[in-house]
C-alpha cells in the first residue's frame, strides 16, 4: 500500500482532547478503508502566517498513513466537511521516518557554531570597518557635468 504523510491545522479554540478526538476519527476512517496510521505527532498550538477563517493560530498535527488511495480520499472528504479543520495536506512518500520530524526536534538556536569558520572575521564584528579602499580614489572636479537641483531635475533646463 502507498505511504502518506498527512498534516492538518485545527481551529485554535479547540482543546487538545478535541484535537485527539479528531485524530481518532481520522484513524477510524483509515482503518475502515483497510489502512493503518503509524506515528501521530501533535506539534501543538502555533501561529500561522496569515489569518484563516478568522484564526491567527492553529493546532498542527502530523500523521503517517499506510493506506489505499480510496481510504485517504474518504478521509480527505470528511476533513473537508469538518469546520474544525482549517487546512490539510496529504503527500505521498517513499518511506516513513521513524525519527521525530523537524518540528519536534529541539534545536538550540543560540548556538551558531554549526556554520563553520568565518575566515579572519571574529564573531560579533561589525562589517562597517572595511579598511582603506585605495582602488576608488577621488572623483575629481565635476567639470562639464550638469548639476542637479534638489528635485532631481537638471539645473540647465528651463521651463
Amino acid at each position: 500500500m502507498p505511504l502518506y504523510e498527512h498534516v492538518f491545522l485545527a481551529r485554535q479554540d479547540m482543546s487538545g482532547q478535541q484535537v485527539e478526538a479528531l485524530v481518532e476519527q481520522m484513524k477510524g476512517t483509515i482503518a475502515a478503508g483497510g489502512g493503518t496510521v503509524g506515528k501521530v505527532e501533535a506539534w501543538g498550538l502555533k501561529s500561522i502566517a496569515f489569518r484563516i477563517r478568522k484564526n491567527r493560530k492553529a493546532h498542527y498535527t502530523l500523521m503517517n498513513i499506510d493506506a489505499p488511495p480510496a481510504a485517504v480520499a474518504e478521509m480527505e472528504r470528511q476533513i473537508g466537511l469538518s469546520e474544525d479543520v482549517l487546512r490539510f495536506m496529504t503527500v505521498r512518500v517513499d518511506a516513513h521516518d521513524n525519527e521525530p520530524s523537524a518540528m519536534m526536534q529541539k534545536r538550540d538556536r543560540g548556538d551558531r557554531d554549526d556554520r563553520g569558520p568565518r575566515g579572519d572575521r571574529p564573531f560579533g564584528r561589525d562589517r562597517g570597518d572595511r579598511g582603506d579602499r585605495g582602488d576608488r580614489g577621488d572623483r575629481g572636479p565635476r567639470g562639464d557635468r550638469p548639476r542637479r537641483d534638489d528635485d532631481g531635475a537638471s539645473a540647465g533646463r528651463e521651463e
